[in-house]
């Protein structure tokens, strides 16, 4: 049966250049794909997608990034349900796999550190290579991102390109604009750096607005590094305040697996501090 969601078809059709270009692309594995959802689909989720005031927005407000979460599919509207869940369907993690030439890769309904994004006026993401393990499955190694961006309009003055660097952290090699429909796949790795670290400017009540899932294999030996955030050449002296905060996360995300935290306690926590921040 046809998917009802995704362009699926056009994909699978143009599999073989899209594969080989992931492959072949600097500064890690990658590829843009337009026009993912079809054309109604697109139109609904963009209808759909939560206010920059919903109250199931959960904060991620520190040094290293300033944007919003919302992991409860339940909460979402039905166009955005089915979405998410055509993207963790078996079809679709078949077809990942023959892009990224990645065996045996399993789709996360958790959304752990994935679901709907939003960054506002002012928010930003630094430069970071990704968590590696899932938190409660932590034989889980994480292999591939998609994100999947859902904004109708997004004027390039706006800012927010997404900027891919390499291993040394010396060159962004590639920029890719949040361009509605469009889909960025790449290779979660120790060193797939990426981020869009420059504030935002798009007007107050506009955000920066994604779809973010990630597929995992099983591994006997899954390396747990936590998200690791890193200074651009040019960052000078916030180059401290970033290696502080990552090392502050490292401790969190240690704790909660360990202890088993979640995301919510903290996040409200953070929130505070960053509003003690903006009255100062």
């Amino acid at each position: 049966m046809p998917s009802q969601y995704l362009d699926l078809e056009r994909l699978e059709a143009a599999l073989p250049q899209a594969s080989a270009a992931y492959r072949a692309a600097d500064p890690f594995p990658h590829v843009v794909l337009d026009d993912v959802l079809r054309p109604e689909a697109f139109a609904a989720a963009v209808e759909e997608f939560p206010g920059t005031d919903d109250p199931f927005w959960r904060g991620y407000l520190h040094v290293n990034e300033t944007k919003y979460s919302n992991t409860v599919p339940d909460s979402w509207g039905q166009t955005l349900r089915a979405i998410a869940a055509e993207l963790c369907a078996p079809a679709f993690v078949a077809y990942l796999e023959q892009l990224t030439g990645i065996e045996d890769l399993m789709s996360d309904w958790s959304m752990d550190g994935g679901g709907l994004h939003q960054t506002l006026r002012g928010g930003h993401l630094n430069i970071h290579a990704d968590f590696t393990t899932h938190h409660e499955h932590e034989n889980w190694a994480r292999r591939v991102n998609i994100l999947l961006y859902l904004n109708e309009e997004w004027p390039a003055e706006w800012g927010g390109r997404l900027e891919l660097w390499d291993p040394a952290m010396t060159a962004c090699r590639a920029r890719v604009a949040p361009k509605g429909n469009r889909m960025l796949v790449f290779t979660t790795s120790a060193d797939s750096f990426h981020g869009h670290p420059d504030a935002l400017t798009c007007p107050p009540g506009e955000a920066r607005r994604s779809l973010a899932l990630y597929y995992f294999t099983e591994e006997d030996h899954a390396v747990r590094r936590a998200t690791n955030y890193r200074a651009r050449p040019g960052d000078g002296a916030k180059r401290v305040a970033i290696w502080a905060d990552r090392q502050a996360l490292d401790v969190y995300d240690r704790a909660k697996r360990r202890l088993g935290l979640r995301d919510e306690t903290v996040q409200k926590a953070l929130s505070r501090v960053q509003r003690l921040r903006r009255r100062g």
